[in-house]
């Protein structure tokens, strides 16, 4: 009899947890159509239901800050930025409060900064971007291997380099080695992030 209620048990443990899988799944693929289809809003808004759904998964409020960072950076307008950002920075917040040396937080952190630079670099520059180059930099320390760390920085420095007049070939030959990271990175999970390629080509071809 408890051999068998312990098997029973089992199998019910199994099958709530696949379901629950099966949904945090379905979700995250909803996300990603919706934010496929320019609905920020919405695939913000869905990402942040699975978040407080999946509260130990970091993936579902990282989602929520690229979403929305990614969209402040293609706007001028103060007022839309600063409400994008302070979500992504409120996002990642409650997962940089659990894990302060995952790679993939530090570099959204990065990009947040950035598009604060981006908006008023007269302002912003002095404030953020020693801090930029040193999250780039402790993401590296962290994960070698993870290509939108080494193609962010070199990003951002020849944004710098370009402002200032100096020879941007270091960060170029940085930009080419994130493209091989690139090809040999392997994400640890199906929604992993894994993005970052076509902006890294497409920066080689400006440096060339």
């Amino acid at each position: 009899i408890l051999i068998t209620i312990a098997l029973t048990l089992t199998s019910i443990l199994i099958m709530n947890a696949q379901d629950a899988q099966s949904q945090y799944n379905q979700g995250m693929n909803k996300a990603f159509q919706l934010w496929g289809e320019g609905k920020n809003n919405d695939a913000s808004a869905m990402f942040e239901r699975i978040a407080a759904a999946e509260p130990n998964n970091y993936l579902p409020n990282y989602y929520v800050a690229l979403v929305n960072t990614t969209a402040s950076f293609q706007t001028k307008d103060a007022t839309t930025v600063n409400a994008l950002l302070t979500k992504s920075q409120d996002a990642l917040d409650t997962e940089m409060v659990k894990d302060q040396n995952n790679a993939e937080l530090l570099v959204m952190q990065a990009m947040i900064y950035t598009s604060w630079v981006v908006l008023d670099p007269m302002t912003n520059g002095q404030k953020y971007s020693a801090k930029v180059i040193e999250l780039y930099d402790k993401a590296q320390a962290i994960d070698p291997t993870n290509p939108r760390a080494v193609f962010g920085k070199a990003e951002y420095e020849i944004g710098g380099a370009q402002y200032f007049g100096t020879d941007t070939k270091p960060m170029c030959e940085q930009i080419a080695k994130s493209i091989e990271l690139f090809g040999t990175f392997k994400p640890e999970t199906p929604f992993s992030p894994k993005w970052g390629l076509d902006r890294a080509e497409e920066a080689l071809k400006a440096c060339k």
